[in-house]
């Protein structure tokens, strides 16, 4: 079996390491349109933090509960590290934490309550708004997501039934009598017995109206802030998410004997847009994040703010998460959409792709969307 892979992120990485590793696959091909890994790939981060609790969301916790294992899954598989426990602290209203806990133990995760005292007391430079309590995730942890790129695409190289094809634009999938043409923009195609699409936000172009319709493309934006002297000293800082009266806001740690700034952003500063543009950051859109973080730590600096940048995502219009499709007589799986957390899961959303294009019964993923994938005839079909 011929397999195409096209997408050089997390998720066309990762499916690709899977498929060669399925019995039956001959060849492997992962086609980009720029370099292998895509330095633009949305995926393509300095951190993402892998944490489970998703509040007032029990299943979403549950099968986020499986990513810390499947990351440390991929590390041994690679022979690479890149994955660090550091832990995720959840803010939320006091007499809330008690039942999130109740569903992050019960899904095998070590994780326990703080009061707010205790909150106040672990973390004085943070203000958080009364009767904020917490929930702390002690197996949660950040990937070096740059550097897990590399390594997988390293892993990749060298395999000798894979070939890697950096700077190929995919413009068209269709069909032919073989199973799957490929074109690409320099005129050069491809065939393959099974396609897996995983181009994050550059999808819509590729995929038929009948998906494409039902994604929106996000723009986010987030501040590199040099960490203060109180944050340099202190050990063990988690992911920090739910600050701020909306608890839209996070905090993403540096990992340990790191100088990297943190990483600093809310919903509040994810809005839909028409089309991807540059990464440069708006006026506007960096002054918004300013203020919100001035708010939630006192001592905030803006001139410790080094940098700001804008990604992309595609997510599924009326869900807000990832979307898997299958169509072409199920010669074209397309991972449509990513969402805003697609990483995290990205080990089991990988595996139950490339289940699917080898044959194979689906491993679960507890993502109803990737697990359900939608259905469509035919590779044009409306």
């Amino acid at each position: 079996m011929r397999i195409t892979v096209v997408g050089g992120g997390v998720i066309g990485l990762l499916t690709a390491i899977e498929c060669v590793r399925a019995a039956g696959v001959d060849a492997v091909d992962l086609v980009d349109a720029g370099p292998i890994p895509s330095p633009s790939a949305t995926s393509n981060d300095r951190l993402r933090v892998v944490r489970a609790l998703h509040r007032r969301e029990p299943a979403l916790t549950r099968a986020a509960a499986q990513a810390h294992a499947g990351w440390m899954d991929v590390e041994d598989q690679v022979g690479s590290r890149f994955y660090h426990p550091a832990g995720a602290l959840t803010a939320m209203p006091v007499q809330d934490a008690a039942a999130e806990l109740a569903v992050l133990t019960a899904a095998g995760a070590k994780a326990w309550t703080l009061s707010p005292d205790e909150l106040a007391g672990r973390y004085p430079r943070i203000r958080f708004p009364d009767g904020t309590g917490a929930v702390l995730e002690a197996t949660a942890g950040v990937v070096l997501a740059d550097h897990a790129l590399v390594a997988l695409a390293r892993w990749l190289s060298r395999r000798p039934e894979v070939r890697l094809h950096p700077h190929k634009r995919v413009v068209e999938i269709s069909q032919n009598d073989q199973g799957a043409l490929i074109r690409c923009a320099d005129g050069g195609t491809h065939t393959a017995d099974r396609v897996v699409m995983a181009a994050g936000p550059w999808s819509r172009e590729l995929v038929p109206a009948a998906i494409s319709s039902d994604l929106t493309l996000y723009r986010q934006t987030v501040l590199s802030y040099r960490a203060p002297k109180w944050f340099r000293d202190s050990t063990g800082m988690p992911a920090v998410l739910g600050l701020g009266p909306a608890r839209d806001a996070w905090l993403m740690p540096t990992v340990p004997q790191s100088d990297a700034p943190l990483r600093l952003s809310a919903a509040s500063a994810c809005r839909p847009v028409d089309e991807m543009t540059d990464r440069v950051t708006p006026d506007q859109w960096r002054a918004h994040l300013v203020d919100v973080f001035s708010e939630l730590f006192p001592d905030f600096d803006p001139a410790a703010v080094v940098d700001s940048t804008d990604g992309f995502y595609l997510a599924e219009r009326t869900r807000g998460g990832p979307m898997l499709a299958t169509y072409g007589a199920g010669t074209v799986l397309a991972y449509a959409a990513c969402g805003g957390m697609s990483f995290k899961f990205a080990p089991q959303i990988a595996r139950a792709i490339a289940d699917r294009a080898v044959g194979a019964p689906p491993r679960p993923t507890g993502l109803d969307s990737v697990d359900r994938p939608r259905h469509l005839a035919a590779v044009g079909e409306e």
